[in-house]
């Protein structure tokens, strides 16, 4: 493991994501250690989530998601933080295009394992499954992609990340009230998105 830093979120939101990046491009170490504190759980449970368990090896994903954090900050130059919750939209894209590159080596790669006969047949999901879960998730990534950026943002911390509303207003610059209010507002765009795809 290359870092060990857990934190809880509410613990490190005291300093504005935006004030933080500032302050890391100017070479404050404190402030890039206060952001890998705020963003590697979250990104950590998020790739866990999106790994196929084929290759879902925890350490590796743990290393695989450090290494993005930390090539991201290196890059902070590329990177022009529009709005509050951009940075971690960022880091979710970056860390998505490195999963799929994983994804893609590790299917090159010849793939043995050994069958469990003791494995009951009802823990195996089905070919159907597979692919329902696969159709509903490239469905919800459809369906993000026509929302304005900002609620992406907002939907991402919620639903993908698993932020409270307290984080996403910390994080926002806005109270828990509005973050509620906005996040909200956001789903139903999203639903009138696909309702309107479906006529």
């Amino acid at each position: 493991m290359l870092v060990d830093i857990e934190c809880g979120m509410a613990e490190v939101l005291e300093v504005p994501t935006i004030t933080l990046l500032r302050r890391v491009r100017a070479g404050d170490a404190q402030a890039r250690e206060l952001l890998m504190r705020r963003y590697l759980p979250a990104l950590r449970r998020w790739a866990h989530g999106r790994m196929p368990a084929y290759a879902r090896d925890l350490d590796d994903t743990d290393d695989l998601v450090q290494v993005t954090l930390l090539r991201s900050l290196q890059h902070l130059n590329e990177f022009e933080a529009e709005r509050p919750g951009a940075f971690l939209a960022y880091l979710r894209q970056t860390l998505l295009n490195e999963i799929r590159d994983q994804l893609r080596r590790h299917v090159r790669r010849p793939f043995h394992e050994a069958i469990d006969e003791a494995l009951p047949d009802a823990d195996l999901p089905t070919p159907l499954e597979r692919i329902s879960g696969s159709e509903r998730l490239r469905a919800y990534e459809t369906a993000l992609a026509k929302l304005p950026a900002r609620q992406q943002e907002l939907l991402v911390m919620r639903l993908e990340f698993g932020m409270s509303f307290a984080d996403i207003a910390a994080e926002t610059g806005s109270t828990q009230g509005a973050a509620r209010i906005m996040v909200w507002r956001a789903l139903q765009e999203m639903a009138r998105s696909v309702l309107d795809e479906q006529d």
